[in-house]
This record gives C-alpha cells, sequence and structure tokens, in this order.
C-alpha cells in the first residue's frame, strides 16, 4: 500500500549492533545477529543452528519439566508482551506506521470503547453509516488511530 510500512520481520537493535528475531512469520525465525546496525553478511557475527528447534515442542518440554521437577512455571509476562505485540501490529497495519512498545503502551487510542459495558443485548460496538458502509482502516492516511 501506498505510504505504509510493509515489513514482517522482527529486529532487536543495541548499541553494538542488530539481530533478527524472526523473519516473515517466526519458525524458522531464522535469527542471526550482526556487528553495526546494518543486516551485511560480511557483518553477520552469529546465526541460530540449521534445523531450528519448534519452538511449540520447546513450550510442552519447559511446562512437563516444571510439572516433573516441581519447579515454578510462569509465563505470565511473555503472554503480556505478546499481547501487547499483537496489538502493535494491529495499529501498525491499520495505520500504516511503523508502533513501537513504547508507544503501544503509551497510545491513547481505544481499540474497542466500551467494550466494558458490551452485553448480549447492546448493539454491535462497530455501526454502518447511514449508507450502508462500515468504518475501515485507511492506512497511510489516518495515521494515529483504527478508523
Amino acid at each position: 500500500m501506498n505510504e505504509c510500512h510493509d515489513q514482517r520481520d522482527s529486529y532487536v537493535h543495541g548499541s553494538k549492533g542488530v539481530a533478527i528475531v524472526s523473519t516473515s512469520g517466526h519458525h524458522p525465525g531464522k535469527c542471526r545477529t550482526f556487528k553495526g546496525q546494518q543486516v551485511r553478511s560480511e557483518a553477520m557475527l552469529w546465526r541460530a543452528p540449521q534445523p531450528e528447534a519448534d519452538p511449540y515442542q520447546l513450550e510442552w518440554q519447559d511446562l512437563l519439566e516444571a510439572i516433573r521437577e516441581d519447579k515454578p512455571y510462569n509465563e505470565v509476562k511473555r503472554g503480556v508482551e505478546a499481547s501487547l505485540t499483537s496489538s502493535m501490529g494491529r495499529m501498525a497495519a491499520h495505520t500504516g506506521q511503523e508502533i513501537t512498545f513504547e508507544e503501544m503502551l503509551n497510545c491513547e487510542h481505544e481499540f474497542a470503547p466500551g467494550l466494558d459495558k458490551l452485553s448480549a443485548d447492546s448493539p454491535a460496538p462497530v455501526q454502518a453509516d447511514e449508507h450502508g458502509k462500515y468504518p475501515v482502516p485507511m492506512p497511510g492516511i489516518k495515521k494515529d488511530r483504527e478508523y
């Protein structure tokens, strides 16, 4: 789409370099680290061994190990951050803008206004206009909200 950022990779930037966490999805992630801020083959410091382990299988192994060995196992922080990350993706897709973790944490846009009052008898949260048209995101045009 014109005027919209089009990339689905996850990067981590630090003072000494950049890392690719995942590319166009999440498995295989094709994880790599690079010296400096440029992702170039000559600057690559490390790459994940191939083939990469299945993250879903690793999750089960961790849970079962914790149960068998009576160890604490808490995925709350990871779950909250994953949810926040999905909100970042939604906001980025609907606005056409890059959205940072910090920006999403401090975002004043409410995705579902009045949701706390929604009941089985409530009208649908999104209503058609007088022409029967529903609001749609306009990436690159409406850059601070969904509709």
